[in-house]
């Protein structure tokens, strides 16, 4: 057998806002904006070269929804973005006013740094180290 994750949905408070921020400040691909009904997209974004797992932005439908935009995991690092070059996203995401909660730092593992989207959720960007 064999299974892999397509899709992480994340919790947004606006479908434009969001697509805006992942594919102009993050360089993310629009893969798929459907409109579903009157109130519901089905939006795929997903980064450059990616092929495995996108993001679909999820609209909250509900004061419940709502209150989990942006603190999704209660404040752990949720999404970690892998990259081919760390200094080169690090430099065009600052470019971007991208806010990074922590600086970058050299571990055992790779480059890492960590920054926030639109809405506060926490993502790593990491470029690991080859085995």
């Amino acid at each position: 057998m064999k299974q892999k994750i397509i899709h992480i949905a994340l919790v947004v408070k606006d479908y434009d806002e969001a697509i805006d921020f992942y594919t102009k400040k993050l360089n993310f691909h629009l893969l798929e904006d459907t409109k579903l009904d009157e109130n519901k997209r089905w939006v795929i974004v997903a980064p450059p070269g990616s092929t495995e797992c996108s993001l679909l932005l999820a609209r909250a439908s509900n004061e419940e929804q709502l209150k989990s935009v942006g603190n999704q995991t209660g404040g752990r690092v949720f999404l970690f973005l892998n990259t081919d070059n760390f200094w080169r996203d690090y430099n065009a995401m600052l470019e971007q006013k991208i806010k990074f909660v922590r600086e970058p730092k050299e571990e055992d593992y790779g480059t890492v740094a960590v920054f926030e989207d639109l809405y506060g959720n926490l993502w790593d960007l990491i470029q690991t180290k080859r085995r």
